[in-house]
């Protein structure tokens, strides 16, 4: 398995340290192999994606972007931690208001649109979005579910499936699913 850490402070990074593989004058850092996390989830995401990228040898380099990588990792950052979502129990569901102009609500436009056909794909629930002039509207329902859309809500509705480590790896290839 190949650990994103151990390749990104190997290539990038150089630090003198005692008892570790001397090279002539310089001494390279490898992290132990417990060691995992960067330090930073979205530094951590970008890491994984390089590795994997540097991997692989049909990645091509010409297609790359890195950058929409990030700025999709700022939106999920400004979604989970500063959007201000209004919930309502719907009949077999939950419908989700983010109003237009609230903090982080250009994030949830670029994004949840994607995720609730995702959704809709991966759960067999119904999910709909309306973007219009008052904001966003996302209507998730399923007769047998609706006890859990309501539990999970926006939040835990969005984060649902296991779609995002590949949607990541397409934006860096430069194939954009949503930004």
């Amino acid at each position: 398995m190949i650990r994103p850490l151990a390749i990104a402070l190997a290539v990038a990074t150089t630090f003198a340290v005692p008892g570790v593989a001397q090279h002539a004058t310089h001494t390279v850092y490898r992290a132990p192999d417990a060691v995992q996390e960067p330090g930073q989830g979205a530094f951590a995401a970008i890491a994984e994606i390089v590795a994997l990228l540097r991997t692989d040898p049909a990645t091509d380099w010409s297609r790359v972007d890195i950058a929409a990588l990030r700025l999709h990792l700022q939106d999920m950052n400004t979604v989970a931690l500063t959007l201000v979502v209004s919930e309502d129990a719907v009949p077999d569901g939950l419908r989700m208001t983010v109003a237009d102009g609230a903090p982080g609500a250009d994030a949830a436009q670029r994004m949840v649109p994607a995720h609730a056909a995702v959704l809709a794909a991966e759960t067999g629930w119904r999910s709909e979005v309306e973007i219009g002039a008052r904001g966003l509207v996302w209507i998730v329902t399923d007769p047998e579910e609706a006890a859990a859309i309501r539990a999970l809500g926006f939040f835990g509705l969005l984060a649902t499936g296991n779609h995002h480590p590949a949607h990541h790896l397409a934006l860096a290839r430069g194939d954009p699913m949503h930004r």
